[in-house]
């Protein structure tokens, strides 16, 4: 036998033998994106969002239309001090491992893996 039928039959054994049937599935309505609300219940939102003036799938929805701080400014530009170097870390190249690992206490342990201890177990 020669070398291109050889690798001819190779690669035909391969192909053949990475296709494979499936049986076919049980699908429920969940699967299918299928509504489980009635038609009168998907109307009666819809009239509650135009009685609302608010309707979140619009898209000119704004969440923090009517949104209103409780928190002065004072104590904001506090906070944003107060945290200012741990958020530069989190922001950093590495993602803050760096900040991350040097505020962990170290764990001193004299075992290695793979190494026995001390009973001889």
């Amino acid at each position: 036998m020669n070398f291109k039928t050889l690798s001819a039959l190779v690669i035909t054994a391969a192909a053949a033998g990475s296709a494979f049937a499936e049986s076919p599935g049980t699908w429920t309505n969940a699967d299918l994106g299928v509504s489980t609300k009635t038609r009168a219940e998907v109307q009666a939102e819809l009239a509650a969002y135009k009685k609302a003036g608010v309707n979140p799938w619009s898209i000119s929805y704004s969440m923090t239309r009517d949104f209103r701080s409780t928190a002065s400014r004072a104590d904001v530009t506090a906070q944003y001090l107060k945290n200012r170097d741990a958020v530069a870390a989190i922001n950093s190249e590495d993602g803050g491992a760096g900040s991350f690992a040097a505020s962990q206490p170290a764990v001193a342990s004299d075992t290695l893996a793979g190494q026995p201890t001390a009973s001889g177990n």
